[in-house]
């Protein structure tokens, strides 16, 4: 046990600093929130030198910290070496002196709040014959559409023994409920939503909508979706610390161990709200990364996903971060002088140059396929859209392939390539690449320069659109946005508006006339013909535009497309 005040300690006198000291060998029954005669001693030491003076008690009714503030408030220092678990507050209460006569405030609730205390209770003093009441507050469980807090009092100087340690078993019980649940059951993270924000509500809301699909993707549980609008964002915590404590009860009661940000946290932003809230944060971003990581299954999409994770990781790091925990443990540290955060910076970087050094071997080798591609001569179709689309299911029907298709976004990580057969000895390269986004995360832009250098190398794109999805305008726009980033929206696109079957057909022939595209069924084959023209008349006139497309190999005996055509069954 420490023996050292907390705080503001400079100007107190001898015999006061020794009285402040001594706090340290008090012990409350467990049953009190304080005893009467401590509280008119931490009273009195409080008027006397003009602060606030603040204990933290332990559940066996020890103090362990005494906090000296100003005349307004105390500052709480670092706790978290007091663990908690899921359904479990922190183990200790604070108690603390309020001169003035004032309740506990705003911050006091906040505190109790953010950091799970058992307990946070003031000390008032009063103008009557017993000088002081005390006012208490404890989290409440329960859902959302319940009080945060339940505030007792003022308790006069008899009312104290209020079986504090049975309340407390007893909140802690309700909040445990739901945690055997989870463990007999399904070990998904739960996660609430946040969004803050100074654009419109109705924006706001589409893109938690996709934030949360984002998360199903990744197998997380959407518990609750928060979203604040502001005049102006929050520059060190993005939302409000109120809100904070509000989300921090929330994540209590419904047992949430995750909060995930819709907006990108700077590492400033990240460290701060993780040190407000015993809970793991992310943000959009880190979520796309995470989603890919799970995705990636060839060499070279894992080592995209691994860089651009790290490259996100690497400004982020910090002493109490134990995200990389795992990458100290090899040899090589530069000593014992050395910190464990500039080991973590440190092997991070050299791991970033490893995998920039293989990636680009990797875009030496892409370089050799493309050559060997245009030396047959073939076109390249390349299958665009935003996530989920439906272009893995696109490719599967046009070339009778098997590529993983799934309705959840990012399903397809790992680029694909099938050949497609047309009458007139022609044949086509149809890749299939990831899916886009909006503000698609710029490590991931780097990480993927590899793949989304096929692109360039593309002779047509062919945009499918869900066109079922009533943002399908801002899905194109995000897609175009994308294509123009990359200086790749010369190249001629053919517009496929998939997913007609969800709607009329006089809904689908209106939105033809004002999109411009062929509306499709990616799964129904038969809805495809008039799709597999275009693109035939497209490749044909590209070929007739460029020397250096020859005929093709489609008169060496394999099959070919009649009129109408017929799907090609060779995977390439």
């Amino acid at each position: 046990m420490k023996n050292k005040l907390e705080g503001h300690v400079s100007g107190l006198k001898a015999d006061q600093t020794r009285r402040l000291n001594n706090l340290y060998r008090r012990k409350i029954p467990p049953e009190y929130i304080i005893t009467p005669d401590l509280c008119r001693e931490l009273l009195d030491l409080s008027c006397e030198i003009r602060r606030q003076i603040g204990l933290l008690v332990d559940r066996h009714g020890r103090v362990t910290d005494v906090l000296i503030g100003d005349h307004a408030a105390i500052v709480i220092p670092d706790i978290s070496h007091y663990r908690t678990a899921a359904g479990r507050l922190r183990g200790i209460k604070c108690i603390h002196t309020h001169p003035g006569g004032e309740p506990l405030t705003r911050d006091d609730l906040t505190d109790l709040s953010l950091l799970r205390l058992d307990l946070m209770a003031a000390i008032i003093k009063t103008r009557g014959p017993e000088m002081f009441q005390v006012q208490a507050a404890h989290l409440l469980p329960g859902g959302s559409d319940q009080a945060a807090h339940k505030i007792l009092g003022p308790l006069s100087p008899q009312e104290l023994d209020i079986d504090c340690d049975k309340l407390i078993a007893a909140i802690e019980d309700e909040l445990g409920q739901a945690i055997p649940l989870r463990k007999a059951g399904l070990q998904k993270e739960r996660a609430i939503l946040v969004s803050v924000t100074t654009a419109a509500r109705s924006k706001a809301e589409e893109s938690l909508k996709e934030l949360a699909a984002l998360a199903a993707s990744a197998g997380i549980e959407v518990v609750e979706v928060v979203l604040q609008q502001k005049k102006t964002v929050d520059a060190r915590f993005l939302i409000g610390r109120g809100k904070l404590s509000d989300i921090a009860v929330l994540a209590l009661q419904h047992s949430v161990n995750l909060l995930i940000f819709d907006q990108e946290l700077n590492p400033s932003q990240s460290r701060s709200i993780t040190d407000q809230v015993e809970l793991k944060v992310i943000d959009r971003t880190q979520l796309i990364l995470d989603i890919f990581a799970r995705r990636a299954r060839s060499r070279e999409g894992k080592l995209q996903v691994e860089h651009a994770q790290l490259k996100y990781l690497l400004p982020r790091l910090v002493t109490k971060n134990t995200a990389m925990s795992r990458l100290t443990g090899g040899i090589g540290g530069r000593g014992p002088g050395e910190t464990k955060l500039e080991i973590n910076r440190r092997r991070v970087r050299e791991k970033l140059d490893r995998l920039e050094k293989d990636l680009a071997a990797i875009e030496g080798q892409r370089r050799q396929q493309r050559t060997l591609r245009q030396k047959k001569g073939l076109p390249v179709a390349s299958i665009i859209g935003y996530t989920n689309a439906g272009k893995s299911t696109l490719l599967n029907t046009l070339t009778r392939s098997s590529v993983a298709a799934e309705d959840r976004l990012f399903m397809t990580l790992d680029p694909s390539s099938r050949r497609l057969r047309f009458p007139r000895d022609i044949e086509v390269i149809i890749t299939d690449t990831v899916g886009f986004i909006r503000d698609l995360p710029r490590e991931l832009m780097v990480a993927f320069r590899a793949t989304l250098e096929e692109l360039a190398h593309a002779d047509l794109f062919v945009h499918v659109v869900d066109i079922s999805s009533d943002q399908y305008d801002r899905h194109m726009a995000a897609v175009n946005k994308i294509l123009a980033e990359l200086e790749l929206d010369h190249i001629p696109v053919i517009l496929a508006l998939n997913k007609q079957d969800r709607l009329t057909p006089e809904t689908v022939e209106r939105l033809a006339g004002l999109i411009g595209g062929i509306p499709i069924s990616a799964n129904d084959e038969s809805t495809l013909i008039p799709l597999i023209q275009t693109i035939q008349e497209r490749v044909e006139e590209l070929m007739r535009n460029n020397a250096d497309y020859g005929p093709g190999p489609g008169a060496n005996g394999r099959g070919r497309l009649s009129s109408p055509p017929v799907l090609d069954e060779d995977s390439g």
